[in-house]
């Protein structure tokens, strides 16, 4: 996966060096407005973890000294990831955490990756700027039905996109998304769906991307 378009570079960051004290933390987070940021060693390649303005919070709030190094509070300091690092690895690292840390080659602070980037380059994914339809076709997962419900769309249109959602443990069916091109009329839809039904799939949803409702 191609991470580098979609990092927030080391640059662009706010970043608390390990030598801070708490209270210097603090006043670096309340300044910027952000509730979490990373902390890197004193040469400003090495990420250390995460210090976040809840955690000062509470331990100033039971008479922790604020003069504490920010290091005592750090967390996160094996969450990261490395620029060439695979799709799902990124999303299942990332899953509970505001950002996650990226490290280049050798190992050094690159950026972070935050949800919000993550979540936006899944959407492109839809192709939603240039489609018109995007249809979930539900079927029991068995060998070929990818091949043959994309031949029957194809059989009316190309397809901009192809997403496929894994069952749940206790059903035997899989969800396909298809995302239909810009300029597919309603009638040529219904006949998709009607085509698609005929061959055993249930087509249970059809998104209009261009007014964004449920057709």
């Amino acid at each position: 996966m191609l991470l580098k378009s979609m990092v927030k570079p080391k640059q662009r960051l706010t970043t608390v060096q390990e030598d801070a004290t708490l209270e210097e933390a603090l006043k670096i987070l309340e300044d910027s407005g952000f509730r979490c940021v990373p902390i890197l060693d004193k040469t400003g390649r090495l990420f250390r973890g995460n210090i976040y303005k809840m955690h000062i919070y509470r331990h100033k709030s039971r008479g922790g000294s604020m003069q504490d190094p920010v290091t005592s509070l750090l967390k996160n300091a094996t969450k990261y990831i490395n620029l060439s690092a695979a799709f799902f690895t990124v999303f299942f690292t990332i899953k509970d955490l505001p950002y996650i840390t990226v490290l280049d080659d050798n190992n050094y602070f690159y950026g972070i990756l935050t949800h919000a980037r993550l979540l936006d380059a899944l959407s492109q994914s839809w192709n939603t700027n240039v489609g018109s339809y995007v249809i979930t076709v539900v079927s029991s997962d068995e060998r070929g039905d990818l091949a043959t419900s994309a031949k029957i769309i194809t059989k009316y249109t190309s397809i901009a996109s192809v997403i496929t959602l894994d069952s749940n443990e206790d059903e035997l069916i899989h969800r396909t998304l298809f995302t239909l091109p810009a300029g597919v009329p309603p009638k040529k839809l219904q006949r998709i769906i009607s085509n698609l039904e005929r061959k055993g799939f249930k087509v249970p949803e059809v998104e209009d991307l261009q007014s964004h409702r449920l057709a």
